[in-house]
C-alpha cells in the first residue's frame, strides 16, 4: 500500500488466532504477525491492546513482529476488562484510550485491525471510527485462498474506508438519493433560485441530524406550513420519528382558550371545561408540533412553552401534575421576532432557544425565475384536486409568464396569489384550455387587487416626498417616480432595483449599470437609496 505517511495501526491481540508454539508460529497464519509480513503494507507502529492474563502471548508476539518487520514498533497497552463482551464496558475503555491518544492525520496514516478481538470489541471500533473519534481506515486481514501446502503464512489483506464519498458507484447513489430529498422537500418543484436551492440543502441535513427546534421565518404565503409538514414526512422517513404531524395558528388563539389548545387542561379548570383535554403538545408526544405564528402567542404561552421545550414536561390547566411530552418543534413567523422582544412582546430566552436553526424562505417576487416551475406544479395540483386536467397554450403561458416576472406583479400574497389565479383561470378556461384572453382577464384582477392594498397600505403613494414636494413634479414624471419608489421599497439591494426597473433596456447594453442609472434618476429629485430604506 503506497503512502506518503507512517502508519500506525490500533488492534487488539488475538488471543486464540495469534497463538502459536515452535516451529509451527512460523507455518500458522497469525493475523497480528501477518499484517506486518505483508510487502506492500509497511507499518511504522502498531498499537497492541491486550488483556493482563494473556501478556505472554503479546510478549511473544511482539518478539516475532520484530523478526519478520524489525521497521515496526510495537507497543504493548495492558487493557483489562471484566468482560470483553460488555458493550458498554468495552466502548468506555475503548473511548478513553482514543481520546487519550495523540493523533496527527496530517503526519501518520492511521488503521484499526478488525480481524482481532471480540465481534463486541469489532463494534465498537467501528462506532469510534463512524463517529470520527479515531481519523482511520479499517484494516482487515485473512489467510490465504490457496489450501494446503501453498498457504502463505503471511496470508492477506484489505483496507475499508468508510468515506463512503470515495467509492464512485455509491457517491452517485447518495447524489441521487440527496436529489430525491431535496426534490420532495421543494414538493417536486424544479426551482432555478441558486440561493433558494442552497437553503432547502441545509435544511435537508439539519432534517436528517438535529432534533433541535426550527424557526421558519418569511412572509404569508411563502411557503411555511407546506415545508414543515416536508420536514415531518422526512424525519418520519429517516430519523425514526414515530408520532403525529401537529399543526396549529397561533393567531387564532387566545386566552383560555390558547393555553387549554397547546397545554390542555382538566375538566372545570375554566368556564366551559366539561372534560379533560390533553393539548396538542401532548398530541404530538414522540411526534412533531409546527406553530405558525409563534410571534402571535402571549407571553404566559411563551413561558410553558419554553419549559415544556427544555424538560419535555408542562402543567395543563388545573391539574397539579406535569404531563411529559417528547415533541420536536418548527416554528413559522411573518414577523421579526428580534423586533418583538424588543418591544416586549416575545420572550428573548425562547428565542434563544428556537433560533439554533433559523431558515428564511424567500417570497415570491424574490424568486421570479422558479415562476414557470411553480405555475406547471398549481396545474397539476389543481387537475388532482378538481380531477380536471387543465392546459395552457403556448402563446397564454408566455403571456402569463411575462407578467408574472415582470416588476408590476407584487405577488403580495406570494404562492397563496398564484395559486389563486391558476385555480381563477383554470375555473374560466374554455373547454379546459387557458387562452390569452383568460390570462389578460386575471392579470387585470390581480393589478386592481394589488393596487387596492398599496393604496389601503400607504395611502395610495410612497410616502417619502411630502406633499409640497409632490406639487412641484408634473403628473407625468410623479406616476413614473411613484412606481419606481414603490420598486425600491420592495427591493433589497440598489442593483437589485435596478434590474427590475430596467429589465428590458439592460439587455441591449453591453455594460450593466443598473445601480447607477437608478442613483442618477433618484438624484433628479433629490432622493437617494439610503433615504429610501429608512
Amino acid at each position: 500500500m503506497p503512502a506518503s505517511n507512517p502508519t500506525t495501526v490500533f488492534g487488539f491481540l488475538g488471543s486464540n488466532l495469534d497463538r502459536a508454539a515452535g516451529p509451527e508460529r512460523w507455518s500458522k497464519w497469525r493475523p497480528t504477525v501477518a499484517m506486518c509480513q505483508q510487502e506492500d503494507l509497511l507499518i511504522a507502529r502498531l498499537e497492541l491492546l491486550a488483556e493482563p492474563k494473556f501478556a505472554d502471548l503479546a510478549r511473544q508476539v511482539k518478539a516475532d513482529i520484530k523478526k519478520v518487520s524489525p521497521e515496526t514498533e510495537v507497543v504493548v497497552h495492558e487493557f483489562a476488562l471484566k468482560d470483553p463482551w460488555d458493550l458498554q464496558e468495552v466502548y468506555e475503555r475503548l473511548y478513553d484510550f482514543v481520546r487519550g491518544y495523540s493523533f496527527d492525520p496530517e503526519r501518520a496514516d492511521y488503521l484499526i485491525h478488525l480481524t482481532t478481538g471480540t465481534h463486541v470489541a469489532q463494534i465498537c471500533w467501528f462506532l469510534l471510527n463512524e463517529a470520527n473519534f479515531i481519523p482511520a481506515r479499517l484494516l482487515q486481514t485473512s489467510p490465504s485462498r490457496e489450501g494446503g501446502r501453498d498457504a502463505k503464512a503471511s496470508g492477506r489483506y484489505e483496507i475499508i474506508d468508510l468515506d463512503l464519498s470515495k467509492y464512485d458507484r455509491l457517491s452517485t447513489r447518495f447524489a441521487q438519493e440527496q436529489e430525491r430529498t431535496l426534490d420532495f422537500l421543494k414538493s417536486g418543484i424544479a426551482t432555478k433560485s441558486k440561493g433558494f436551492n442552497k437553503l432547502i440543502e441545509q435544511i435537508e441535513l439539519v432534517a436528517v441530524n438535529s432534533k433541535a427546534p426550527i424557526l421558519i421565518m418569511g412572509p404569508t404565503g411563502a411557503g411555511k406550513s407546506m415545508l414543515g409538514s416536508r420536514i415531518y414526512d422526512l424525519r418520519r422517513s429517516r430519523a425514526g420519528l414515530s408520532g403525529k404531524f401537529v399543526e396549529v395558528n397561533c393567531a387564532t388563539l387566545r386566552g383560555d382558550q390558547a393555553m387549554s389548545a397547546l397545554f390542555g387542561h382538566k375538566r372545570g379548570s375554566f368556564t366551559g371545561a366539561q372534560s379533560d383535554r390533553p393539548g396538542l403538545l401532548k398530541e404530538a408526544d414522540k411526534g412533531l408540533i409546527f406553530l405558525d405564528e409563534i410571534g402571535e402567542l402571549g407571553l404566559d404561552e411563551q413561558a410553558m412553552l419554553l419549559r415544556a421545550l427544555e424538560d419535555k414536561t408542562f402543567l395543563p390547566l388545573g391539574a397539579d401534575k406535569a404531563v411529559q411530552s417528547d415533541f420536536q418543534l418548527i416554528a413559522g413567523t411573518n414577523r421579526d421576532l428580534r423586533v418583538q422582544v424588543a418591544h416586549g412582546k416575545f420572550r428573548d430566552d425562547l428565542l434563544a432557544r428556537i433560533n439554533l436553526w433559523t431558515f428564511t424562505l424567500p417570497s415570491l417576487a424574490e424568486r421570479r425565475e422558479d415562476i414557470a416551475a411553480n405555475l406547471d406544479f398549481e396545474l397539476d395540483r389543481y387537475a388532482k384536486s378538481h380531477r380536471r386536467q387543465v392546459r395552457m397554450n403556448k402563446e397564454a403561458r408566455e403571456a402569463f409568464l411575462k407578467f408574472a416576472r415582470s416588476p408590476e406583479a407584487k405577488w403580495s400574497a406570494n404562492f397563496r396569489d398564484l395559486n389563486a389565479a391558476v385555480t381563477r383561470m383554470a375555473t374560466l378556461a374554455p373547454k379546459g384550455r387557458i387562452t390569452v384572453g383568460c390570462v389578460e382577464t386575471e392579470a387585470a384582477r390581480l393589478r386592481e387587487g394589488w393596487r387596492d392594498a398599496g393604496a389601503s397600505a400607504s395611502g395610495g403613494e410612497c410616502a417619502v416626498l411630502t406633499e409640497a414636494q409632490r406639487a412641484e413634479i408634473d403628473p407625468f414624471d410623479l406616476a413614473q417616480l411613484d412606481f419606481v419608489l414603490q420598486v425600491c421599497r420592495e427591493s433589497k439591494t440598489l442593483s437589485d432595483a435596478g434590474r427590475k426597473l430596467f429589465a428590458v433596456s439592460r439587455a441591449k447594453r453591453s455594460k450593466m449599470n443598473d445601480a447607477d442609472r437608478l442613483k442618477k434618476y433618484l438624484a433628479r429629485f433629490k432622493l437617494s437609496w439610503d433615504q429610501l430604506r429608512t
